[in-house]
């Protein structure tokens, strides 16, 4: 029952279970009543992702040392306690039931959902590869 790092808007996996979206805004143009439907998400989550500051900046990052600097800024920001909290909570229910996280991002490997997936990664979830 690992737990799915996600791109939200993307076609659902079998078995993966509740969709979360763990982004800043709910999508654009999309009624409330169609974001499951869609494949958006099914709860959404915006205690895990970067603050509005932080999203701006790795909107303008250029170099791998800005990136390196977001990283830094999203791992601080999920530091407070109701981000560490729920972090732990979703690694305890990836033990025991399906789910998944994401994020609109195209590139995972310039999104928050990556790091996220460190962060549960390291509070002993279990992730699917």
């Amino acid at each position: 029952m690992p737990v799915r790092i996600v791109r939200l808007g993307s076609p659902r996996s079998p078995g993966e279970g509740l969709r979360i979206g763990t982004v800043r805004r709910p999508p654009r143009g999309v009624p409330k009543s169609e974001f499951a439907a869609r494949d958006f998400y099914d709860v959404w989550f915006p205690l895990l992702a970067p603050s509005a500051e932080t999203v701006a900046f790795a909107q303008s990052a250029r170099t791998p040392a800005d990136w390196q600097d977001f990283v830094r800024r999203y791992r601080r920001e999920m530091t407070a306690p109701d981000a560490a909290h729920a972090i732990e909570l979703l690694a305890a229910l990836s033990q025991q039931t399906d789910f998944a996280v994401g994020c609109y991002c195209e590139d995972e490997h310039r999104c928050h959902r990556a790091l996220l997936r460190e962060l549960l990664r390291e509070r002993g979830a279990r992730l699917a590869p």
